[in-house]
């Protein structure tokens, strides 16, 4: 069933190609792609795949033999064995990683199989990712392994679904094939699959692609590989303008300077709406450094990424992260200056001065247009457009925040709240809302101090008496979150849970009574209040996910897949194909389950709890320990 694809490889017509077979780690100088080949694995077989992604190549799984398409997935998604048409490539590219310039990274560990003919005529690079070693691999394997694997797939697909622009996962296959990983980097290495993912996308070029030519640093006295190749510049910009903003191509034809400032000002606007969308489902990416930056304004490389469970304006997804850059506040400020370090790798084909315009003048402005557009939408506002509904929405957060709202499930309840000042509905719906919010033990958890009191003592007393030290191993950040914490964990140590539960419903009375009123001026605004109610509904509900993919979500999916069932995988893809209703055929499945849940005898239930909780629970207590690197 795979021999009906279509390979037209225009990327490697387009754009310079490095002749060497050397496949081992190496600078590779004046190239954007090299020729690699796929390391078979063994026993490689499928652990999901998904219809609607392969159904953008034309591909249709048949149904009557599944069985032996699964096999055929497995063994040219693995790499095993290569699709007519093919040409295995790795791509160049450099980034700034955390702020500072690494150099050349490039693709090591995916793997550019070709351009893919859809069914209308669009084109679909393909790439295999955790395929074996490139000429990028620097001291790696080039490998990914089944935990990370799983994650990237079904993410892949749930931010497709939610309606986030995004690179799409075909397959993930694993194997028999296994490699070493230290996952927390805390000398505790384990032995794990490898594991194989189908990537789709119209192109993987990113702003990293465009820093090949960047001379050598001054902070990090690092450089790109194809440093005074201003030709190669050229080439890649006419290359990506004419492929993928053809409009761009078509209305500046004959000045490439007004056509390439378009061409930014389009980069600039969609990846502000990229990170606007990230902001309203509680998404974050973990490590935007600009060679993770699509060019053409997709989510690109899910590592470390995470959805927000409690509402934390500076929650860090990235156990790795240690400063906090990418929190999830920082994000639409990181983008920007990404953007910015795209702006410098298009000189002298752009000349700063306006592409740095443009950038003031469009970024802020289009994030904070679609932003409010869409957290209206998430509110039911479909009429009326008032200067107040910006403070409405920092209203919302700011009591999530104090009453650790879950920002999913506050959002999906919202649409159920009724304008009707009815006291008894009030109090069922606020009920409803707390149930949503932490509990004691949750906050205790989630303030619990993470450092030891002598170090704390010790960091404290360096800060006043040798700044210069105290800078090269801490930030004052640091510290007074951590004194923060402590301070929230000693008087969480005094409250109860019915103080707790009297504090938040205050909370939510209040801003509810705001929300009231506003939904109020939208009725007011309209002849047919019911007819305004239905639709008020239909906007929140497909606006607001039932359904995310949650961290402790996967891990449950990952752990079942580690002991060989793949059908959590499988069920999971299932709902966050359908994340704005109840997922068809699982309904009964899951209040059967809850039913079982609520009659186990206590220790059978402890531990079915990882598996049973329907998946749109807020998080376990066990959750808040998982950590993702």
């Amino acid at each position: 069933w795979l021999g009906a694809l279509r390979f037209d490889n225009l990327a490697l017509r387009s754009l310079p190609l490095d002749a060497s077979e050397d496949g081992g780690p190496r600078v590779v100088p004046g190239a954007c792609f090299s020729r690699v080949r796929p390391s078979p694995l063994q026993n490689p077989r499928l652990v999901a795949m998904s219809l609607p992604a392969l159904a953008l190549l034309g591909l249709e799984a048949p149904a009557a033999d599944r069985e032996a398409a699964e096999a055929e997935a497995a063994l040219y998604f693995s790499g095993n064995r290569l699709l007519a048409g093919s040409e295995p490539a790795a791509h160049c590219y450099c980034g700034h990683q955390f702020g500072s310039f690494a150099g050349q990274l490039g693709d090591g560990a995916a793997m550019y199989l070709g351009e893919v003919l859809g069914p209308r005529g669009e084109r679909w690079e393909i790439q295999l990712k955790g395929a074996g070693l490139t000429p990028f691999s620097r001291q790696a394997d080039g490998r990914k392994v089944l935990r990370s694997s799983i994650r990237e797939f079904l993410c892949s697909e749930a931010m497709f679904h939610l309606g986030i622009p995004t690179t799409r996962a075909g397959t993930c296959v694993t194997s028999d094939s296994k490699v070493v990983r230290d996952i927390f980097y805390d000398g505790n290495p384990k032995s794990e699959r490898c594991t194989v993912v189908l990537r789709i996308a119209s192109t993987f070029i990113r702003f990293g692609s465009f820093e090949i030519f960047k001379p050598t640093d001054e902070y990090t006295g690092r450089k790109g590989p194809s440093v005074n190749r201003n030709d190669i510049r050229i080439q890649m910009l006419d290359y990506v303008i004419s492929t993928f903003y053809p409009e761009i191509q078509e209305a500046y034809s004959d000045n490439s300077i007004q056509r390439n400032a378009a061409f930014f000002k389009e980069v600039t606007k969609r990846t502000a709406r990229l990170v606007a969308e990230w902001q309203c489902v509680g998404f974050c990416h973990g490590v935007l450094n600009t060679d993770n930056m699509s060019i053409v304004g997709l989510t690109i490389d899910y590592g470390p990424f995470g959805f927000m469970d409690r509402y934390d304006p500076e929650h860090i997804c990235n156990g790795s992260d240690n400063t906090g850059r990418y929190a999830y506040n920082k994000q639409p400020e990181i983008c920007k200056w990404n953007l910015g370090k795209l702006a410098e790798a298009l000189v002298p084909e752009l000349p700063l001065e306006i592409s740095e315009l443009i950038l003031e003048e469009e970024y802020d402005a289009e994030f904070e247009k679609h932003y409010l557009q869409k957290m209206r939408k998430k509110l039911g506002l479909i009429q009326l457009e008032l200067e107040e509904d910006s403070k409405l929405v920092s209203e919302l957060l700011e009591t999530m925040h104090l009453t650790g709202g879950d920002f999913t499930n506050i959002f999906y309840l919202l649409s159920s709240f009724s304008v009707d000042s009815d006291p008894s509905k009030l109090e069922n719906f606020l009920e409803k809302l707390t149930n949503q919010c932490a509990s004691v033990e949750e906050l205790k958890v989630a303030f619990k101090p993470q450092m030891d009191p002598r170090q704390l003592s010790m960091m404290l007393m360096l800060a006043q008496s040798n700044p210069q030290l105290f800078a090269l191993i801490g930030t004052k950040a640091n510290i007074n979150k951590e004194l923060e914490r402590i301070e929230q964990f000693s008087k969480l140590q005094q409250l109860t849970a019915d103080d707790l539960l009297s504090r938040n419903k205050r909370h939510w009375k209040e801003w509810l009574e705001k929300y009231r009123v506003r939904l109020q001026k939208e009725i007011e605004s309209v002849s047919d209040a019911d007819a305004w109610n239905t639709d008020h509904v239909k906007v929140m509900n497909s606006n607001n996910p039932k359904y995310i993919l949650r961290n402790y979500i996967a891990q449950n999916a990952i752990e079942a897949a580690e002991n060989g069932d793949f059908s959590e995988v499988r069920n999971v893809l299932k709902f966050l194909e359908n994340p704005f209703q109840e997922a068809e055929g699982f309904r009964e499945v899951r209040e059967d389950a809850e039913e079982e849940e609520e009659t186990a005898p206590a220790a059978a239930c402890a531990q079915e709890t990882r598996s049973r909780l329907p998946y749109c629970s807020k998080p376990p207590l066990w959750a808040s320990e998982l950590c993702v690197t």
